[in-house]
């Protein structure tokens, strides 16, 4: 649906530091990988967002990056993402009535049935992270920061 896998929208330096000693191999990253690698760091580009990107850079979809390119286009693609606006933008569309809440239910409903769809046990965990109430009513403005929010870092 509208929630990328990742729960972290933000990229710490150790994960790049430890994407960077992977590169060191051959200090490239193949550009058929690069999909992959981007929505392993959080991140959601599309297809045609990584060919984009390569297009940029000039570089043929058989071919290798160095990590400065690919830190170029991290921080190009984790620009143009913006999780809070997609999450409201969908949520929005699901309140026919645009009252600023939608049921609980009805989220669940399309939270396991479309997309990358979570198990029930994970909707609960949301929900409960969340704060939705017992009146079985999400007030979409004040979901959307719960969930957007950076996971605790102990």
């Amino acid at each position: 649906m509208f929630i990328c896998s990742r729960v972290s929208y933000f990229i710490s330096i150790t994960s790049l530091e430890e994407l960077d000693k992977l590169c060191k191999r051959k200090g490239k990253i193949d550009a058929k990988d690069l999909i992959t690698v981007m929505r392993s760091l959080g991140t959601c580009p599309t297809y045609s967002e990584v060919d984009r990107h390569l297009q940029v850079h000039k570089i043929d979809k058989t071919g290798e990056l160095d990590f400065s390119t690919f830190l170029t286009m991290m921080h190009r693609q984790m620009q143009q993402e913006d999780p809070k606006t997609e999450i409201l933008e969908a949520m929005r569309m699901t309140d026919k009535h645009k009252k600023g809440y939608i049921l609980a239910s009805e989220l669940r409903a399309k939270l396991t049935g479309l997309g990358e769809k979570l198990t029930d046990k994970e909707v609960d965990e949301l929900f409960k992270e969340a704060n939705v109430g017992p009146d079985g009513l999400i007030h979409y403005e004040e979901f959307t920061k719960m969930v957007t929010l950076p996971p605790v870092d102990y």
